[in-house]
């Protein structure tokens, strides 16, 4: 999976870290929607665009916000992005009339001298952000955590792994936006380690990451208090509505995994 795909699918899904990222209330992207825009009769495409919803009268003040993923040196970037969106404007006509062109870029040394004939659109509308240069990402944000692993080196990204997988698990409560959390750091995992297969990636981002975590142990505690028979269904269905797999609760409740896979299918 190419890069901008990943952060195509992560504003998609989860709008609110772009935001975050720009120094926005994560709760502005309540005023937004999120898409790729074609330029027609022209080989331009936007990458993504933040629209404010026409349908509330709110939005008045808010711009658009125009998005490019860039992870390679492209002497011509601006020209093109900056003509992309001009093209924009000229096609779709939105009556909103604030913008702003809002370029991410892996790392510094693929950015490019800026060419002087767009200097009037420089100032006022461009905002460039460098993952590289992210060093004091807040511990607190599960979502710039997720966008920093995108171009941390190796190691440290398998620390940043586990640190992340073991928020996501204590923090997202409701089980269908954690599995997407989840298969997000899998798509990014993918990406950063091409040689490893699917199963050992999935390892990485199973069990072995939340031994040892908080959640792990609350897990335990949890499983200990109630290990009568009687109860054990009812105690693997809760840990399944966490999004538990059978193999990490068979872990947690020490049962054959066979066992608990016949549980489940029996309740």
């Amino acid at each position: 999976m190419k890069t901008d795909n990943i952060f195509y699918k992560l504003f998609g899904e989860f709008p609110e870290i772009f935001f975050e990222l720009i120094g926005k209330p994560p709760t502005t992207s309540n005023l937004y929607e999120f898409k790729s825009q074609e330029i027609k009769e022209t080989s331009f495409r936007l990458d993504g665009i933040f629209i404010t919803l026409n349908s509330l009268n709110t939005t008045t003040n808010e711009p658009i916000y125009f998005v490019e993923v860039q992870c390679y040196k492209d002497k011509l970037f601006y020209d093109r992005f900056l003509t992309s969106i001009l093209l924009y404007f000229y096609q779709y006509q939105p009556s909103n009339p604030h913008w702003y062109a809002i370029v991410i870029f892996d790392t510094r040394k693929n950015d490019v001298d800026y060419p002087q004939r767009l200097d009037s659109l420089k100032k006022p509308h461009l905002r460039c952000f460098y993952l590289d240069e992210m060093e004091s990402v807040s511990s607190d944000s599960l979502g710039l955590g997720i966008i920093k692993l995108i171009v941390e080196e190796n190691q440290k990204a398998k620390i940043s792994v586990q640190q992340l997988v073991d928020k996501a698990r204590l923090e997202v409560k409701d089980a269908a936006i954690q599995r997407k959390v989840l298969e997000l750091i899998e798509a990014i995992l993918v990406n950063k380690f091409p040689n490893l297969n699917r199963e050992e990636i999935k390892e990485m981002l199973s069990l072995e990451l939340i031994k040892g975590t908080r959640y792990y142990e609350e897990l335990k505690e949890e499983a200990r208090e109630e290990v009568k028979e009687e109860v054990r269904g009812e105690v693997i269905k809760k840990l399944l509505q966490r999004g538990m797999t059978v193999e990490e609760i068979a872990d947690i409740l020490e049962l054959d995994v066979e066992l608990v896979r016949k549980i489940v299918e029996d309740n």
